[in-house]
């Protein structure tokens, strides 16, 4: 029979890495806090017994008040287990105890994993592991899980934990409290409470938390008796609340002060160093803006080699494919089709789409690994706290630069629903690889044209201020729906700051191409299949020898001249719906009038194409902001629906942007016009 074990811990402990190297999965494992927000499930097999591993989200406190929080506390109180791991960081031991605590309410089958031991003995802190475990009364393993050391003593204390009898230690409370409980205790045990402990139950009910009342109620599927709700309202006013956080938090206080020995007071000295000048507020803004530019630097130049490979070897294939359809008599419109339609805007997606993500991914991750990008977060949090938002939405904003819908997935770690719903709708003003590609080519081609170092560096300038400019307009639009759509007083939170960590170089660039650069290229070549067929269908069917995408094109033309564009422009934004990528070949067809995707050998030579069609500065730099403020891609579009459950904020994620990026094209090509 399969055992199932619960996977706890505070985010940031390095919960996933034992979960990888117990299952043999690989989950990411980045250095931020709240980045798992759903639970993940492996397997694994140790003497003849299989286990199911579930990895539930991080999370400091059993007490409910976040997304992760409630899946972690209703797995534990609701789900059948046969044991709990509670995985501790050895540098942080205090506070991970309060959860520690909190779980051994619940069930007194937990093993107590004191992870990273390797960086505790680097900063000189020493942890004595057997008199932590009879402090706690549970098992206490220690382990340093990136070198998988201490992962057989773990596996082997799973292995017997039914045949050794633990007394886990329980907090008490004062002599009212504790009288309390009782008469709630000998009510309780009157009905069948199933595997749920009876002084959890009590402490909950004194804590009057009515949700928790309700989901226990549904899972028991009887009544409370009818005593309980009395005994709490008579003893309402000799309980507080506040006891039971007060009371956990000076057990595992004192606990930590006798197991934990610090040997170099000054141990984490270096790091605060760092800190003051990575949170400063003279310093720390400057250097993310530089950390943001070296990112682009490395991004833009690094991607342009393989990009220009891939059209090579994309360009070969494709005569081939025209060989086998010409040796199959395939007719010229499927071969039209087949290879001018879908092909080319497949290999266009992913000739522009994979180099710079394959190099975006892992510079981010490592950033992310370092314990870099929390600090970043840090310093815009005040400027969300301003607006009336949730400091979170940092995190989120910077989950956009990879990929909007994951920032859109990346919101749950906010609370509060209002704050999620403002992160949401706002999370597109950061533009994703999708649309970097658009953004570069229009600077490159119109606003710098040489190709030397300093033109270089001009390139990154540029593309750092586009992005700075989606940064204020991400604070901006948050401060207007605040104060009229989404009205309401921010909440308050605590940002973890975790140790800085050399990242596993090796591992970062893995995970990040399997885990994230190939998934959403895999899934951009899915939504654009479909878009390929319909663009051909558009560019071939002809109505008195026009074709419809030239109709459409004319239908907008009155428009897109308004705001410093043209029609075709606004079409290929319409069309490249799907996916962002796919925009540059749409406008190359329609300019040409040709019925297929085509491409250019080179920038000079789309550059000119696109000056013989009416192209200025102007009209670059209006392209430039349309991309970087527009409606979010499809899959982005169906993430918002899925998270959200509503239409309405779908519909509002795709206007507000939409809106923005007209009027500031109006506004640009009203001054260019003045001037």
């Amino acid at each position: 029979m399969k055992k199932r074990i619960a996977l706890a811990g505070n985010p940031n402990v390095g919960k996933s890495t034992i979960f990888n190297a117990l299952t043999g999965l690989h989950q990411h494992t980045g250095n931020w806090p709240g980045k798992t927000v759903a639970g993940a499930t492996g397997e694994f097999k140790y003497k003849n017994q299989e286990y199911e591993l579930i990895d539930l989200p991080g999370t400091y406190s059993l007490i409910s008040h976040s997304e992760e929080e409630t899946i972690a506390r209703n797995f534990l109180c609701f789900e059948p287990y046969h044991a709990v791991i509670v995985v501790c960081d050895s540098l942080c031991l205090e506070r991970n105890l309060n959860l520690v605590l909190q779980i051994l309410e619940i069930t007194p089958n937990v093993i107590v994993c004191v992870n990273l031991l390797d960086e505790a003995r680097k900063k000189k802190v020493s942890i004595n592991l057997s008199l932590l475990q009879k402090k706690l009364g549970v098992p206490v393993i220690g382990t340093e899980a990136r070198k998988k050391r201490g992962m057989k003593e773990l596996l082997e204390q799973l292995h017997k934990l039914e045949s050794e009898k633990y007394t886990p230690t329980k907090v008490r409370y004062r002599k009212e409290t504790e009288e309390t409980i009782k008469l709630l205790e000998n009510e309780l045990k009157k009905i069948d409470l199933k595997n749920l402990s009876s002084r959890w139950l009590a402490i909950r009910f004194m804590e009057q938390d009515l949700i928790l009342e309700q989901e226990i109620l549904n899972y028991l599927k009887k009544p409370f008796p009818k005593n309980i709700k009395k005994i709490v309202i008579e003893r309402k006013k000799e309980n507080s609340n506040d006891d039971f956080v007060s009371e956990i938090m000076k057990k595992a206080e004192a606990i930590s002060e006798d197991v934990v020995c610090y040997n170099n007071s000054c141990y984490d000295e270096r790091s605060k160093k760092i800190d003051r000048i990575l949170t400063s507020k003279k310093t720390g803004i400057p250097i993310m803006i530089i950390i943001l530019m070296l990112i682009f630097w490395l991004t833009i130049t690094g991607a342009n080699y393989p990009s220009s490979w891939l059209f090579q070897l994309f360009s070969n294939l494709e005569t081939n494919l025209i060989h086998v359809l010409s040796y199959m008599h395939a007719p010229s419109w499927m071969s039209s089709l087949l290879v001018g339609g879908i092909y080319r805007t497949l290999s266009w997606v992913i000739s522009v789409m994979l180099p710079p993500m394959a190099i975006f991914f892992p510079l981010f991750t490592i950033f992310e690994d370092l314990g870099v990008l929390p600090r970043i977060a840090f310093n815009l949090d005040k400027g969300f706290q301003k607006c009336k938002a949730c400091g979170k939405q940092a995190l989120c904003m910077m989950m956009g630069f990879g990929c909007n819908a994951a920032g859109v997935i990346g919101t749950r770690i906010i609370d509060s629903k209002r704050e999620r719903l403002i992160a949401i709708l706002t999370n597109n003003f950061v533009p994703c690889n999708g649309r970097f590609p658009m953004i570069i080519v229009m600077i490159s081609m119109f606003l710098v044209s040489a190709s030397n170092q300093i033109a270089s560096f001009t390139q990154v300038l540029l593309l750092t201020a586009v992005i700075l400019l989606g940064i204020g307009m991400t604070f901006f639009i948050s401060y207007l729906l605040s104060h009229t759509l989404l009205k309401g007083v921010p909440s308050s939170f605590v940002l973890e700051l975790p140790p800085y960590r050399k990242p596993q170089i090796l591992k970062v660039i893995v995970r990040s191409i399997f885990d994230k650069t190939l998934h959403v290229v895999g899934r951009a070549i899915i939504v654009t299949i479909p878009t390929g067929f319909m663009i051909w269908i558009l560019a071939n069917i002809h109505i008195e020898n026009t074709s419809l995408l030239a109709y459409i094109n004319h239908f907008f033309d009155p428009f897109g001249k308004m705001i410093g564009l043209d029609g075709i422009i606004i079409t290929a934004f319409l069309l490249g719906f799907p996916a962002n990528e796919i925009i540059i070949p749409i406008m190359i067809m329609s300019y040409l009038s040709l019925g297929t995707l085509t491409d250019y050998n080179s920038i000079s030579e789309l550059k000119n194409l696109l000056i013989d069609h009416g192209w200025t500065i102007l009209t670059a730099i209006n392209t430039i902001l349309l991309s970087l403020m527009h409606f979010p891609c499809a899959t982005t579009c169906l993430t918002i629906k899925k998270e959200t459950g509503s239409l309405k904020w779908t519909l509002y994620a795709m206007i507000i942007p939409t809106v923005c990026g007209i009027l500031l094209c109006f506004l640009t090509t009203l001054i260019f016009n003045l001037f």
